[in-house]
């Protein structure tokens, strides 16, 4: 099987050597850097440079492919539309081009459910997402899924925030430690170890997921447990919490993973690692 991996970070480059080693697929990456291609090298068999937006390289790319991971990242948040929405877009305009590719996988965000004050929410809940970044990638979603015929299965994964090997909590939130923080603590948090993302990304590859689902674990733990768990395992001085000041977080409500679980997929760290 032909894959092509748009957007070769974090996830992408350890999705590829999982599928080039475990699964002996011909694997593509993309990146925009090319300083990244000898890394890149590494984990798949073809490497090339090109942006997004550019209709003629990413043509090339997905010639004669088979399934397509868009797994892109914005490096900041002036360049959003850039990198998700003209992707998307540009993606789009080319695969009606190319008729071997029978599957598009999207790593998206629980964002677009924005701020729903703890609330569940479930891929039947209307968006709502809390800024433009998080319309953007609203908008994202839904030009991929326009993508969907009877030739084309269009699968979005909306991933809680993302930790693992090299990204551990300790080293996201590390910094906190011995400080105040504005609001309560109670916000509720979505999360998902690398680990599932694979999992969960080939899962969706090999049951030819149709739709959107969310990948986040079973924790649901709020602002305030989690920093607890990281800074009670790790030995650090814990947080204060001053409720005068407002949460800065515009993302509060809890995803439920109750579909990709009902379509079969068994999470692989269903609570968090501290």
């Amino acid at each position: 099987m032909n894959v092509a991996i748009i957007g070769c970070g974090y996830v992408g480059c350890t999705i590829a050597r999982y599928w080039q080693q475990t699964m002996t697929f011909v694997v593509t990456a993309t990146t925009t850097t090319p300083e990244r291609v000898p890394a890149l090298q590494a984990v798949a068999q073809r490497v090339e440079v090109v942006k997004g937006n550019d209709p003629e390289g990413l043509k090339s790319v997905l010639k004669n492919q088979d399934v397509v991971l868009l797994s892109v990242g914005a490096k900041s948040a002036d360049v959003y539309e850039e990198t998700y929405l003209q992707t998307a877009q540009t993606l789009v305009s080319v695969l009606k081009q190319i008729p071997s590719i029978q599957q598009l996988i999207y790593t998206g965000s629980y964002a677009v459910y924005g701020d729903r004050q703890g609330a569940w929410v479930d891929e039947e809940s209307p968006p709502a997402p809390a800024n433009q970044n998080g319309q953007i990638i609203c908008d994202t979603e839904q030009v991929l899924l326009s993508a969907s015929s009877a030739n084309l299965r269009v699968c979005i994964l909306r991933l809680g925030g993302i930790y693992g090997p090299g990204r551990e909590l300790v080293k996201i939130f590390g910094r906190y430690a011995d400080t105040t923080r504005p609001g309560n603590g109670k916000d509720t948090t979505n999360w998902i170890h690398l680990d599932d993302i694979i999992a969960a990304i080939e899962f969706a590859r090999n049951a030819q997921l149709q739709g959107i689902y969310n990948l986040v674990d079973d924790a649901h733990l709020t602002t305030g447990e989690l920093l607890q768990g990281v800074f009670e395992t790790h030995n650090l001085p814990k947080v204060t919490w001053d409720s005068s000041q407002e949460s800065k977080r515009p993302y509060n409500a809890k995803v439920s993973n109750k579909k990709i679980k009902d379509a079969g997929y068994e999470l692989i760290h269903p609570q968090i690692i501290f």
